[in-house]
């Protein structure tokens, strides 16, 4: 059966404050390990007032501190802000403390603007390739000394995961006998290009047997179809801002937003968000299923951010029974 999890952003809402963003992603984590999910990552982003997951190796450490069995995961570390000795440091420590339920995604993009980029980095840094920081991560991780320093003692087993919109990411995890997971969620473009590349080179490897793949996509479940297309809104609304150069909170849910939208901007909104559904338990258990069998892909990671807390576990809750296969969708 494939397997569900959540990315989350820690998305900040319109007349809310990081301390109760804070609060609510502790709540969708237990929801989540109540309902069965697999596990649950936190995502880099830098200086974007609506997100609140800057600090990700922290969250992660909360959200493991107020859960006991879900797995917690970077969705992921963005290499280029940071070294990989500390990195190393920063996963060795949280696997010490959550033995056996910490995941370390990693990716090439920033993460951030060009001002917010300069100031994680400095005005000359150094470039370095994904390749060279995931093998420096595995050898800090296996503490084998094969680098100069050493990161936390003791080999720690924490599994090390690609993360890519593209097929860059694809080629080097297929390379490294790793797993991949594709931000399908907001670039569906090159998601069946670039599983099948990764399938087709995959080289088995001491961490990986076999191809392992996540596949991410966005789900608004409710009730009723009217309500998910209303939760759905604030989804919507925030990407529609984001590339109309507004970026901000965490928009309320509004009513017949996408019918609001110039034609352009709709159908832009559309294909970023093309793999995505609103809908009762039926219809999403139906998509999800087709979408699964689709990409044949061993994870599905959603991505859903709804402004209500108590409607977004909800919405989770709906996901699970209705791609379980013994529950009646």
């Amino acid at each position: 059966m494939t397997k569900l999890s959540i990315l989350d952003l820690v998305m900040i809402g319109e007349d809310k404050d990081l301390a109760t963003s804070l609060q609510d992603t502790v709540r969708l984590a237990q929801c989540a390990e109540r309902s069965g999910y697999q596990r649950y990552w936190i995502a880099e982003h830098h200086s974007m007032p609506g997100i609140g997951s800057a600090a990700t190796t922290l969250i992660m450490s909360h959200v493991a501190a107020h859960t006991s069995a879900i797995r917690v995961g970077s969705g992921g570390m963005m290499m280029p802000n940071h070294s990989p000795l500390i990195v190393a440091e920063q996963f060795g420590t949280l696997d010490t403390l959550y033995p056996g339920r910490i995941d370390l995604g990693v990716g090439r993009a920033p993460g951030s603007d060009s001002s917010a980029m300069r100031a994680i980095r400095g005005i000359f840094p150094q470039q370095r390739e994904l390749s060279e920081d995931v093998t420096a991560l595995l050898d800090y991780l296996a503490d084998n000394g094969r680098q100069p320093a050493r990161a936390i003692p003791g080999q720690h087993d924490v599994p090390l995961w690609i993360l890519g919109s593209g097929l860059h990411g694809a080629e080097l995890a297929a390379t490294l006998g790793l797993p991949f997971a594709f931000a399908s969620h907001f670039a569906p473009r090159h998601l069946l290009e670039a599983i099948a590349l990764y399938r087709q080179h995959f080289r088995p490897s001491q961490y990986l047997a076999e191809p392992y793949v996540i596949a991410g996509c966005c789900v608004f479940a409710a009730d009723t179809k009217e309500e998910a297309v209303f939760l759905a809104s604030s989804h919507q609304k925030w990407v529609a801002n984001l590339h109309s150069g507004r970026s901000g909170l965490l928009p309320k849910p509004v009513h017949n937003f996408m019918e609001s939208l110039p034609v352009n901007m709709r159908t832009g909104l559309q294909q970023e968000l093309a793999y995505s559904v609103i809908g009762t338990r039926k219809e999403v258990g139906n998509w999800l299923r087709a979408f699964a069998q689709q990409t044949s892909a061993n994870e599905l990671m959603i991505d859903a951010r709804i402004y209500d807390p108590a409607a977004r576990c909800r919405s989770f809750e709906i996901a699970a029974a209705a791609l379980s296969a013994s529950i009646p969708a």
